[in-house]
């Protein structure tokens, strides 16, 4: 009797803390967006710090889109991150992880054209392509730069967003101080195939009958018909077999959901459109990326080169990436990899992640190796 009255017991606890979350959740989603204010770690100069936590909307390409600023000083370097997808905003994700970068850097980070916040500017559909985002990531800099009063800045990618930063950087190497690639992408047709072939491989190798015959099925890229119904299905079991997120059975579906719920940047309708935005921009988008091979647009950055790779990444091969770091040319350039992780290695090793940061990308900002250094310079 004690064994089940001990089970009923904890169950009535995990609905009541279901229920406690759910309600949570519920309150979040009808409040009015907004961020969680800056708390300065450093006391010896907390006083002179000019913190800043701010959820701003801004006007790029003529479309209003929405930045997320925050750092313990607004005289730190400017951190702009660009996230994947195409759509898959990372806003509310970023904000938890790069906690720790708030008292290095102003750590920016964007909803662009379609995504999340800014899912309204998919209306546009004459904009959504690689040339705008580019020309949005520009606009995007300018202002930063101007209203931060700095010369150059961060600008960091992951997979899509790497396309995007990388391309930015090669055209407008004068606004940057380095390019940090995450997962990054590089020649997406021979990426594709590796994704599709190891995806399969894995499943037989799992006995999963159930995905090997429906990536039979389907086939291998390039898509043709109803595309993103396949790139979804082939993406689903890649992450069933840790391709996304390393040793997971779920891929980043738990993370988005978390983030998502607890999010107090994103408002209930934010939250319909994150997954809108995610579709919706897969479907314009794609066709064009599928054609990207930065091996040829981008043989070169005039700026230093970090890439963050996970060595589990089948989402955006590794070994593509190792191959494009191999090629590129730069001032100076390192790989940095993450044993345990796969496409997120900014989120599955997010210490070690910051830690690279704050080490290697901070110096090269400018900044020397802490900001409170060069606050005391001040």
């Amino acid at each position: 009797m004690s064994g089940h009255s001990d089970r009923r017991r904890k169950a009535r606890l995990a609905a009541a803390a279901a229920a406690g979350l759910g309600g949570l959740a519920a309150i979040r989603s009808v409040l009015e967006a907004s961020t969680p204010p800056i708390r300065v770690k450093d006391e010896e100069n907390a006083e002179r710090a000019r913190p800043i936590a701010s959820l701003e909307k801004v006007r790029l390409g003529g479309s209003d889109q929405w930045i997320l600023e925050r750092s313990e000083d607004v005289r730190n370097p400017v951190l702009l991150y660009l996230h994947g997808g195409p759509g898959t905003s990372q806003l509310t994700s970023n904000r938890r992880n790069t906690r720790h970068l708030e008292r290095y850097f102003t750590v920016v980070n964007w909803d662009q054209r379609g995504a999340g916040k800014s899912y309204r500017a998919i209306r546009d559909t004459g904009k959504m392509n690689i040339g705008q985002f580019v020309a949005d990531t520009r606009e995007l800099t300018l202002y930063l730069l101007a209203k931060f009063h700095q010369e150059r800045l961060v600008l960091a990618g992951h997979s899509w967003g790497s396309v995007i930063a990388a391309l930015t950087v090669a055209r407008y190497p004068e606004l940057y101080s380095c390019y940090v690639g995450i997962g990054q992408a590089a020649r997406m047709e021979e990426a594709e195939e590796a994704s599709y072939l190891w995806t399969l491989e894995q499943a037989r190798r799992h006995g999963d009958r159930r995905a090997v015959a429906a990536l039979v099925k389907m086939g291998p890229p390039p898509y043709y018909g109803d595309y993103r119904k396949k790139i979804v299905t082939e993406r689903t079991y890649l992450a069933r077999f840790g391709g996304e997120i390393h040793a997971s059975r779920t891929g980043a579906l738990g993370l988005v959901v978390r983030n998502l719920l607890f999010s107090r940047e994103y408002t209930l309708a934010d939250r319909v459109n994150y997954f809108r935005g995610i579709f919706g921009s897969m479907q314009l988008l794609w066709p064009e990326l599928s054609r990207v091979d930065l091996f040829e647009s981008v043989p070169e950055l005039k700026v230093p080169v970090f890439f963050m790779e996970g060595r589990s990444d089948w989402e955006s091969p590794y070994e593509i990436a190792e191959r494009y770091f191999d090629a590129i040319k730069a001032p100076s350039k390192e790989l940095i990899w993450f044993d345990q992780s796969a496409h997120l290695p900014n989120s599955e090793e997010r210490d070690l992640f910051n830690q690279v940061m704050v080490a290697k990308v901070l110096p090269v900002a400018g900044r020397g190796l802490s900001a409170r250094s060069w606050r005391a310079r001040g």
